[in-house]
């Protein structure tokens, strides 16, 4: 069982315990249908029904795991745990009584942060799910097979959010290295990471509008911009077949590193146009 570090846990019994075990291939999104917060979500679970899901969500951001997430929930019908042992993550969000609003920006952050822990925990991929069973993120009403009689979970303005602001968030957040500090360099293995997202992103849209991106920030010489993306362009493919020696790539990283925050943008920029990409 494995249970969120970020999240109060808040463990249902005897379901924890008694329910089968998944391997996590899904993360599901719902909206609960009540303003509550995430311990009123877990009484509800506990007192008045025998239904269950693995992350409960309120509005202040409060999240509280329930289930281990290597444990069956009961959130998702056919989703919930199939014969092949693969099952969803799901998470019931606060939302007003007809599940028509947004998600605030604190829930945003916070099913954001659980998305990428996810990916790094269970190796959910960073894509939309595509059938019923193709592993991936969604929300409830995205597949029939995820709702016994159909559902309108979430409502429209949350799919909308969904599409345009969480997943794409999950992934820029999953994809994107961190930023070195004012006082540190960036590594030589940071160097390489970034050269290899930028060549990701190339090859996916098999183009050069990536250099034009920088002249649109006020923050950066675009000079600068097309002059590292033309430097890691030119040198991507040794990088991929590893013929670069450690003291090219240290220099490399020099070059980059004597603009951290250009150096940032740039791993934004990649990951904002993978996310797009993924998102359609």
């Amino acid at each position: 069982m494995a249970w969120y570090p970020a999240a109060t846990r808040m463990e249902l019994q005897p379901e924890s315990d008694a329910q089968p075990a998944i391997r996590p291939t899904q993360f599901i999104l719902h909206s609960i249908a009540a303003p509550w917060t995430a311990r009123r979500m877990y009484e509800y679970w506990r007192d008045s029904t025998a239904l269950d899901s693995h992350f409960g969500l309120g509005y202040e951001g409060d999240l509280a795991q329930y289930i281990g997430t290597e444990t069956r929930a009961d959130a998702n019908y056919q989703a919930n745990r199939r014969p092949d042992g693969t099952g969803a993550v799901s998470i019931e969000t606060a939302s007003n009584l007809k599940h028509t609003d947004p998600w605030t920006d604190k829930q945003v952050q916070a099913l954001i942060e659980l998305g990428v822990w996810l990916h790094q925990r269970h190796g959910i991929p960073l894509r939309i799910c595509r059938s019923a069973s193709d592993p991936g993120y969604g929300y409830h009403r995205l597949h029939a097979a995820w709702s016994t009689g159909g559902t309108a979970c979430p409502g429209d303005a949350r799919v909308e959010q969904f599409k345009k602001v969480v997943f794409p968030g999950i992934v820029a957040r999953a994809t994107t290295p961190e930023p070195p500090s004012e006082e540190e360099d960036m590594t030589p293995e940071q160097a390489k990471q970034l050269a290899l997202a930028a060549s990701q992103i190339n090859t996916v849209y098999q183009e050069r509008r990536l250099y034009s991106w920088g002249y649109k920030n006020p923050n950066v010489d675009s000079r600068d911009t097309y002059g590292v993306l033309t430097d890691i362009d030119k040198r991507v493919r040794e990088l991929e077949s590893a013929t670069l020696t450690d003291a090219q790539v240290a220099a490399m990283a020099d070059k980059v590193a004597t603009s951290p925050a250009l150096a940032h943008r740039i791993a934004e920029l990649v990951a904002e146009k993978l996310a797009a990409r993924l998102a359609e």
